[in-house]
């Protein structure tokens, strides 16, 4: 029975806790090797069984029995949990006759596809090209004069065995009264069909003016008449230019040789023509997909101001920013990120207005990632941040085009990722995330009140619990007598110290509002009621918590939902518990500690060059207004941390129809 148990529990079960214990003991403090702690246990191990073997002669055989069945599955044990084996072995519970028999057909599917070996016309591909039915040894990097290597190719290429919505349409061009082999090929689902029926099939498959007339006709470039005699200047005619001038109808084509963009077109929900005997595809653009409409903003909305969001199509992004900007040195510039999705992105700049320095730096970070894949603007966000590790926002992310349009009127750069309708701006410093989109269009005196108020949420909201817990633990005499003798008497009944009840709570709370973003809306109300309500009351009453630590805790919520930007609530949510531990071990002073820590972090911090405090640190020009507001008429200058082309956006008489002076400018 004992043996039983030492070998089916020890082994299995305490024997990984122990030795996890000893590896963390081993490697982090004592900087002992792996193999050294094996060798310690080995060690321990042969003086028990010297000690076992002085007491007990006669057992010395079952203990040699389990010291060996012991060492040999620690040994396993170490080799499986620090030292994994990549070759994973998986049982499968396909038959072996059926997984023969799906290997034969993928052989002979794969037969149908030739090997085939060529050159481009530059022969820039000089190599041989295999193409077999699972995968190249080497992918070509051009477009081949053979139209039925790249048919080959690209259905290698796109699975077209197994790719169901893959759609190759094979068809004869006529050109000139001559006729070509030529092949589209498509997503199902991403194009629209009518677009390519009426305007890419019709127009090169029919017979109309346009293709019908005489082959051996040129096109004259130029004419001029010297002496009675006319001059011609003819051109020669290239198949490329006379399907791409006149035999496709449509507004956006763009002519391919590379394959890499030709798969990436395709991607993206273009169509790709492929005509025999020359070296050029043809990106039709002929999107049809589903995609969301333009609606109202979910998360900044506001009274008066614009009342539509971005979407998840860049276009519409971008043709939303150009919209409200309406000028011509707006510059929208596009880019692939990703090394599998090759994801859409735009870099917005005013041309004239943005520091050339900042525009460069943007670029940089967004040309050298090595990543395979990302999908919104919250993954960027963390991979070109300057600081990574720190839980400050230090990009501004917004769903509005109206905000996206002020700040590059500004001379900020704005980051636009395809399938994210929250675009990026950079760069950013700490009182814009405490500025709503609702500021700019409201008059300044009430600006500026939500502003104080927002500044008065920031600090209860960070500073409110920890000050609370110092207060009781260590500062009874500041608190007025008659409060004191409350706050005592309310507590009286509670069996647990402050730090638990506070710390409860916190979690408690953020439980609750977790629950309710994570739940449908209608039953998101139902759980706040609840908490906030019934497990509150429940536990007062119960002699949990004290009544004014409920209070506390709701004033710290409410207060955190003011913060406009949503990461720097978040920021507030996590440091606030720094602030509750740093009160509870040495009061105002640990407070002090850790907010001297935190503003040197601020002070220290960088968004794409530009101090995260300023324009308090460094202080800048006494001209640039700071966290309040001027009124709308003396906003004569761009902030100066910026360093834009254009300082000055407004003139120093804006409302000339009020004071009739001279000059065109004011000046």
């Amino acid at each position: 029975m004992f043996k039983y148990i030492f070998e089916n529990f020890i082994f299995n079960n305490l024997l990984k806790i122990f030795l996890h214990i000893f590896y963390f003991l081993g490697k982090n403090i004592f900087k002992t090797s792996l193999w050294k702690l094996y060798k310690i246990i080995n060690f321990i191990f042969y003086i028990l069984y010297f000690i076992f073997f002085i007491e007990r002669s006669h057992g010395n055989l079952f203990f040699q029995k389990c010291h060996n069945n012991f060492m040999n599955k620690l040994f396993t044990l170490l080799k499986n949990t620090f030292y994994p084996n990549n070759e994973e072995y998986y049982d499968f519970t396909l038959p072996e006759n059926e997984i023969e028999n799906s290997e034969n057909t993928e052989t002979n599917s794969s037969e149908n596809i030739l090997t085939k070996t060529n050159k481009t016309p530059s022969e820039t591909n000089s190599s041989n090209i295999k193409i077999d039915g699972i995968n190249s040894e080497k992918d070509p990097k051009n477009v081949f004069p053979s139209l039925s290597i790249n048919l080959d190719f690209l259905k290698v290429k796109y699975n077209t065995l197994i790719n169901s919505d893959i759609v190759v349409r094979e068809f004869t061009l006529n050109a000139r009264n001559k006729q070509y082999n030529a092949f589209l090929i498509y997503i199902d689902g991403m194009v629209d069909t009518k677009i390519i029926n009426d305007f890419v099939l019709e127009p090169l498959m029919l017979k109309n003016k346009a293709n019908s007339y005489d082959g051996n006709e040129v096109k004259v470039v130029s004419e001029a008449i010297s002496n009675n005699i006319t001059v011609r200047k003819v051109k020669k005619f290239d198949l490329v230019d006379y399907i791409y001038n006149s035999l496709v109808p449509q507004n956006s084509v763009k002519k391919k040789q590379s394959f890499s963009d030709i798969l990436s077109d395709v991607n993206i929900g273009n169509c790709l023509l492929f005509v025999d005997t020359i070296d050029t595809a043809f990106s039709i653009d002929a999107k049809g997909f589903k995609q969301r409409s333009v609606d109202s903003p979910k998360n900044e909305t506001v009274i008066r101001g614009a009342q539509e969001a971005f979407t998840e199509a860049i276009r519409t992004n971008t043709s939303m920013i150009r919209r409200f900007v309406n000028n011509e040195n707006l510059v929208i510039e596009s880019l692939s990120i990703g090394k599998v999705t090759k994801t859409q992105c735009a870099v917005c700049y005013m041309k004239d207005i943005a520091n050339d320095d900042l525009v460069a730096e943007v670029k940089y970070r967004l040309n050298n990632l090595d990543i395979d894949s990302i999908i919104s603007s919250g993954q960027l966000e963390q991979l070109i941040e300057d600081n990574s590790k720190c839980s400050l926002p230090q990009m501004l992310s917004t769903e509005r085009p109206d905000k996206a349009a002020n700040h590059l009127l500004s001379g900020r750069v704005v980051v636009i990722v395809n399938g994210s309708p929250y675009v990026l701006i950079m760069p950013c410093v700490f009182v814009d995330f405490l500025s709503s989109a609702e500021d700019p269009n409201l008059k300044f005196q009430y600006a500026n009140l939500l502003k104080f108020v927002r500044l008065v949420a920031f600090f209860i909201t960070l500073l409110l619990p920890g000050l609370y817990v110092a207060i009781t633990n260590f500062h009874q005499e500041i608190i007025p007598t008659e409060l004191l003798f409350a706050i005592v008497a309310s507590r009286e009944s509670v069996p647990f110290p402050i730090i638990v009840e506070i710390l409860a709570m916190e979690i408690s709370f953020e439980l609750i509002r977790e629950a309710s973003l994570r739940v449908p809306s209608p039953i998101g109300t139902t759980i706040g009621i609840i908490g906030a309500l019934i497990l509150g009351q429940a536990a007062v009453e119960a002699s949990i918590v004290s009544p004014i630590l409920i209070i506390i805790v709701a004033i710290t919520g409410i207060t955190s939902f003011a913060i406009p930007d949503f990461y720097l609530s978040f920021h507030l949510r996590i440091v606030r518990f720094l602030y509750i531990i740093a009160g509870f071990l040495a009061g105002f002073l640990g407070i002090g500690i850790v907010l001297f820590s935190h503003l040197v972090l601020l002070c220290s911090l960088k968004s794409f060059g530009v101090s995260y405090l300023a324009p308090f640190v460094p202080a800048t020009s006494k001209n640039n207004k700071a966290y309040f507001m001027p009124p709308f008429w003396n906003r004569e200058k761009r902030p100066d941390f910026l360093n834009t082309k254009r300082p000055q956006k407004e003139a120093r008489i804006s409302m000339k129809w009020k004071y009739k002076i001279g000059g065109n400018n004011g000046n």
